[in-house]
């Protein structure tokens, strides 16, 4: 695996479950693992093994989903020669779910005001 996460990034990535009464679109995603057509988006981590977070593969957008990936099979992907990557600190920065546009067309989200102003009705 190219650019491994330091111990001290993840250390920083909030425990399983931590987050689970955040909204998904509100999931702040503190990992960016990518190789080809693959994406791994990391918002929560056991802290040993175990990430939660939304996965893509292969460009699938229709079958993408929320889920668990274990971090040391992660680390054994390998296509060709090509190791999976994990975007360097200070090109990733923190974002909300609905921030990242492939998430976004996954789940068919919208990030315009009249998505702000429905949220701001449901919690009312």
């Amino acid at each position: 695996m190219w650019n491994i996460p330091s111990e001290e990034r993840l250390a920083k990535i909030p425990r399983l479950y931590e987050t689970e009464g955040i909204p998904l679109e509100d999931k702040i995603i503190h990992l960016h693992f990518f190789i080809f057509g693959s994406d791994w988006f990391i918002a929560e981590y056991d802290g040993e093994d175990l990430f939660w977070g939304y996965t893509i593969l292969n460009n699938d957008l229709i079958n993408a989903e929320w889920g668990y990936t274990s971090f040391k099979e992660m680390k054994e992907i390998c296509v060709n020669g090509i190791e999976i990557d994990c975007e360097a600190e200070w090109i990733w920065k923190l974002q909300r779910s609905i921030e990242i546009e492939k998430i976004r067309k996954a789940n068919q989200w919208t990030e315009d005001l009249s998505y702000q102003e429905e949220k701001q009705v449901i919690a009312e």
